[in-house]
């Protein structure tokens, strides 16, 4: 595996240390930035997150992150986004009040429903078209979460089916921007397998 330069978006969300923890664990070099013009710098960009998706998104418009994201995938860099940070690149968010997001993968952001928060170990069942997440097919990872992304079949690339009668979106993807609703960073040997699989998929085609 090469190791890559990572930027690692900063702007007060959650899981930020763990992330940083995970991917240098992988060997890469990592930073941790609130500064726009520093995102064009590194092989790929790392959207982390935990919390709510209206304050996310109002702190990465406030510190120009917001638009900087934009202009990086439409450059074509990778651009990962976990937990939140997926939730955070769907066109908007139902969470308290309808709220614009960064507009990258179509699709809304929607509560769970019944149960009304998925938590803990779950299966994934991989597009059979989607070589980034091929490895992980049928393998568990941790998730925590109560909101879910709604995108078109496309875009959808991995489900887990947890509790529900309906199977929820676990990883999304457009081009080179991909979207992880589970925590690799959290999901041990598996999800650092998985994690690096992305990582080198997205910059190998970049």
């Amino acid at each position: 595996m090469k190791r890559r330069t990572l930027a690692v978006v900063d702007y007060g969300a959650g899981n930020l240390a763990s992330v940083l923890r995970a991917l240098t664990g992988l060997g890469h070099r990592c930073r941790s930035t609130r500064e726009p013009a520093a995102l064009a710098a590194a092989d790929a960009v790392v959207l982390p997150g935990v919390g709510a998706f209206p304050a996310a998104m109002q702190a990465l418009r406030q510190q120009g992150l917001a638009e900087a994201l934009r202009e990086r995938a439409a450059q074509g860099q990778p651009l990962i986004g976990i937990c939140l940070g997926m939730q955070l690149l769907a066109d908007e968010s139902l969470e308290h009040t309808p709220t614009a997001g960064l507009g990258l993968i179509p699709g809304r952001v929607r509560p769970l429903g019944r149960p009304a928060w998925h938590i803990g170990w779950n299966a994934i069942e991989v597009a059979d078209d989607e070589p980034l997440l091929a490895a992980s097919q049928g393998n568990a990872l941790y998730f925590n979460h109560s909101f879910v992304f709604d995108t078109p079949q496309p875009y959808r690339r991995a489900l887990a089916w947890a509790d529900a009668a309906t199977p929820l979106t676990a990883a999304v993807r457009r081009a080179n921007v991909v979207g992880l609703q589970f925590h690799p960073e959290k999901s041990q040997a598996e999800g650092r397998r998985l994690l690096s699989h992305v990582i080198e998929g997205l910059c190998h085609a970049a």
